[in-house]
């Protein structure tokens, strides 16, 4: 039985087995600092502006692997804070990286000149995106730094 379960993959086998892919070492990848992290993916975000309209730019690096046909949802939750964007695109996928178990996702989001503000003011807790069956809660990135390394 252990030779089927070896060669077929374990039912009971968590989704760990299947990559040593770590938030850790996705961090420690990419040279941008995250915005939020989840127990499996990275959210690398910033916003940008094109001809007089706001985009939310969204780069998810872990274990999601999406194709989608209907867009997205990001959720912002705050201090007295929430705000609901829509994807720019409703047709977009993940790719897939170098390293085993890992994707990279791309999603732009649509946001008003007057969110971004409101963004850019607000103390956030969490950040959720829901694409298809997918619902993932980031939690807030956020970097310790010790002055003791920088003398």
């Amino acid at each position: 039985m252990a030779f089927l379960s070896q060669l077929f993959g374990s039912k009971t086998s968590d989704r760990k087995s299947k990559s040593n892919d770590t938030i850790e070492a996705i961090i420690n990848d990419v040279e941008n600092k995250p915005f939020g992290v989840s127990e499996s993916n990275v959210l690398f975000a910033g916003l940008n502006e094109l001809g007089g309209y706001f985009f939310f730019q969204t780069v998810i690096v872990g274990d999601l692997n999406v194709k989608c046909k209907n867009g997205a949802q990001l959720y912002f939750s705050g201090d007295d804070f929430k705000l609901k964007l829509e994807a720019d695109m409703p047709e977009f996928e993940s790719e897939n990286s170098d390293i085993k178990g890992r994707n990279v996702t791309k999603i732009d989001f649509q946001i008003e000149e007057s969110e971004v503000k409101k963004l850019e003011n607000a103390t956030l807790r969490s950040i959720q995106l829901k694409v298809k069956k997918h619902d993932i809660l980031f939690s807030k990135y956020v970097v310790i730094e010790s002055s003791d390394e920088e003398e």
